[in-house]
């Protein structure tokens, strides 16, 4: 069994599989952000929909998430910091032409009614 692709040492199944099917919800920020990273890393645009906050969903389309999930291979995700309203993180992955890539993130959340929602992020 391996680890799940938001670096955490359990599997996939029993770490962000549950978040990204509905079963539970991520508890904080940090949580939400891996388990965006691994449908990223499995091609689960709808998930990554759902929890755009609806203040910024309208810039992040469906078919240009999955597109950018499918074209790339992610590697791993290592988070630099994180308080409860904000995550800092590297994302490795090779682009479609094989170049090895890092996206550094500061990125925004947003608890309502329960439900932690990605708002923004800033790029470095």
């Amino acid at each position: 069994m391996s680890n799940c692709y938001c670096g955490n040492s359990i599997s996939f199944e029993e770490c962000c599989a549950p978040y990204i099917e509905g079963s539970k919800k991520p508890k904080t920020a940090e949580a939400l952000m891996r388990s965006r990273y691994s449908a990223y890393a499995t091609g689960n645009a709808n998930y990554l929909v759902e929890t755009t906050h609806i203040s910024t969903r309208k810039y992040h389309k469906k078919e240009d998430i999955l597109a950018w999930s499918k074209a790339n291979q992610w590697l791993k995700l290592i988070v630099l910091s994180a308080t409860e309203n904000t995550v800092t993180f590297e994302a490795y992955f090779l682009d479609e032409k094989v170049n090895a890539q890092i996206h550094k993130e500061h990125s925004y959340f947003k608890l309502e009614n329960g439900n932690w929602f990605y708002v923004d992020g800033e790029f470095s």
